[in-house]
């Protein structure tokens, strides 16, 4: 099976993004056809032997073949016309703005490209942390409380201390924790120089937190182990990025069957069908023994494949499980109609 691995784009996570996607190299089996999207959103193919960081920051990815999206492939300019790029499956990894946000999923669909990564509504719910609060308790699923504000609105923080994360990043990009009164115009600053809207939520110290990967093979859930991620106060832009980068296997927390098993079933009401063809992250919290979900990864650093003990078997047979698109037949029978009943 040969998988074009998407990634790049226009995003604040774009250079995370290229970190996970060379990650790829070490961690999966089957032959891998690179499409890198720059900030332009102009596609190139870089080659798979040459693929490494230095070729993006230099620019030098501009020599390689530019690409074009068409209906079924990629193609590229062959001495005499088109070429076809030789892939079986799109692997969507490009991380935060594009990827995460749904215009991807909705270009592959519009050009009929069979992918792995979240669908249209996947990504609304999933890269909009508002959304995904409500979109939470509608499953059953625990959230912190929170408050929701946009630009412009009046700010008014009675308990500190608190956490302060822009609506649509990830990465923690922009998240600051604020103790003190005194450190909260800076950090609002800082939130709303990513976004237009942000999230304020209780900070609470040493709270434990797991994260478990997963996805849905014909029906059958397949976990990844679940792991408790070692972190200082929290777990800042800087742990995250080397995170990108990781191919060595996580260790395996430490848990009682019941909170193992109020995570698993968390995870499935939130994964549902909503996230089919997917391989996603749940960050959670937990709590005197209640499961929080902190926020949902639509894909996750490196594919949380640190976290399987095989991601190459679990993304293999994802590439083969994936959602149909439904076919909808245009007969014009209404259309007819109107026009016989002008004709009588």
């Amino acid at each position: 099976m040969k998988i074009g691995i998407v990634f790049g784009s226009k995003s604040y996570e774009h250079e995370i993004s290229i970190v996970s996607a060379i990650a790829m190299k070490d961690v999966l089996k089957d032959e891998l056809v690179y499409i890198f999207c720059d900030q332009n959103r102009d596609f190139y193919h870089i080659p798979t032997n040459t693929i490494k960081s230095k070729l993006f920051s230099s620019g030098d990815y501009k020599k390689c073949d530019n690409l074009t999206l068409k209906k079924g492939s990629f193609s590229k300019k062959a001495m005499f016309g088109e070429k076809k790029l030789d892939v079986d499956v799109i692997l969507n990894i490009t991380h935060g703005g594009d990827g995460e946000d749904g215009l991807l999923a909705s270009m592959f669909e519009f050009y009929n490209l069979p992918y792995i990564g979240p669908r249209k509504s996947a990504c609304a719910v999933s890269f909009n942390k508002f959304l995904t609060k409500g979109y939470a308790s509608s499953v059953d699923v625990k959230t912190i409380a929170y408050k929701h504000y946009t630009k412009g609105d009046k700010i008014n923080v009675v308990q500190f201390p608190v956490i302060i994360k822009p609506t649509t990043l990830g990465s923690s990009i922009g998240v600051s924790i604020v103790k003190r009164r005194e450190e909260l115009d800076y950090a609002l600053d800082v939130a709303f120089e990513f976004d237009d809207s942000i999230i304020i939520e209780p900070f609470i110290a040493g709270i434990k937190e797991y994260n478990l990967a997963g996805t849905k093979i014909n029906g059958e859930f397949k976990f990844s182990i679940i792991e408790e991620p070692q972190k200082a106060e929290f777990l800042d832009f800087d742990k995250k990025y080397l995170d990108f980068a990781r191919t060595s296997t996580a260790l395996k927390a430490e848990l009682n069957s019941e909170i193992e098993d109020e995570i698993k079933k968390s995870f499935k009401n939130v994964y549902n069908t909503l996230f089919d063809g997917s391989l996603i992250r749940c960050d959670f919290f937990v709590q005197n023994d209640e499961v929080y979900l902190n926020e949902i990864n639509p894909i996750p650093g490196s594919m949380s494949n640190y976290l399987f003990k095989d991601f190459n078997e679990v993304l293999s047979s994802l590439a083969k499980s994936l959602p149909k698109e439904k076919d909808i037949k245009i007969t014009y029978e209404y259309v007819n109609k109107i026009q016989a009943s002008k004709g009588k």
